[in-house]
């Protein structure tokens, strides 16, 4: 039987148990998928333990994707750009080579709902809001599509300014005072704070600027609509929520652990956001 898990601390919350527990039962697939909690200073330890627990790899997440970055023993090219692992897996040699699926994962879930095409042929510009890990993976992602401008606004400028060293001819960074001017003519709108995730306060920002054609996405998933992609419904903007970079992300890892590749489809989708109400 083949073994792979997800690791945080905490980790009850993680959803991906399930996700690939649906693929696993509906591919008919031996194999498990488990919930692992490892403390920080544990996580080292943990890196070199699994090849002699039998595992084929893993996901991990929050707080140890810097860790598993550090850790691992090959990086693919995604894994460097955006400078954090959350896909483990062993190559033929037997080493732990590290990965970073988000990036695919978001722009997956954006030419699912958008269309392939949701760029346009002419307004490019698009706006990320914050500059953490995840700003970074959905920049990395966007960089490799059509999009000519890639504005990021964060309140602390200087880690803003640190995304822009992925492609400087077509990222910069932007003062928070300035989002108004730069929503003008934006054609994405991407949140990828923790602001309107259940538990936080909401994201403050004004919509009047955006144009009618602009679509706007948040990374958060927990609401499935936070209040930005109420605010922005209610305008008429089409939107993006969360969970379909969930979803996509994990495409790739249980492809390289299982031997086959799975779909995301309705089904599963249906299945996570019923788990979603319950839990709220």
């Amino acid at each position: 039987m083949i073994k792979a898990f997800v690791v945080g601390h905490p980790i009850a919350h993680s959803r991906s148990p399930m996700i690939h527990g649906h693929w696993l039962s509906t591919l008919g697939l031996d194999g498990s998928y488990e919930r692992i909690d490892v403390a920080p200073e544990d996580f080292e330890a943990f890196l070199r333990s699994l090849k002699a627990a039998g595992f084929a790899g893993g996901n991990v997440t929050l707080p140890h994707k810097e860790a598993a970055f550090a850790g691992a023993e090959v990086l693919t090219e995604a894994a460097r750009r955006i400078g954090a692992v959350n896909t483990l897996s062993f190559d033929g040699q037997g080493r732990l080579v590290g990965d970073n699926t988000d990036a695919a994962g978001f722009t997956a879930h954006l030419d699912e709902t958008l269309g392939a095409d949701w760029l346009g042929a002419d307004a490019r510009d698009v706006v990320i809001l914050g500059a953490g890990g995840a700003a970074r993976a959905v920049v990395a992602g966007l960089l490799d599509g059509p999009a000519n401008r890639i504005r990021v606004a964060n309140r602390t400028r200087s880690r803003s300014e640190a995304i822009v060293e992925l492609d400087p001819s077509r990222v910069e960074a932007i003062d928070w005072d300035g989002l108004d001017d730069a929503l003008h003519g934006a054609r994405l709108l991407v949140n990828t704070t923790s602001l309107g995730m259940t538990g936080k306060p909401p994201l403050d920002i004004k919509l009047d600027r955006l144009p009618a054609e602009c679509a706007v996405a948040d990374i958060v998933y927990s609401p499935l609509q936070t209040p930005l992609l109420a605010a922005a419904a209610v305008r008429g903007h089409r939107v993006v929520d969360g969970l379909g970079m969930l979803l996509h992300q994990a495409v790739p890892g249980f492809e390289r652990w299982f031997g086959t590749r799975p779909v995301v489809t309705p089904e599963l989708r249906a299945l996570i956001v019923a788990d979603l109400v319950v839990k709220r």
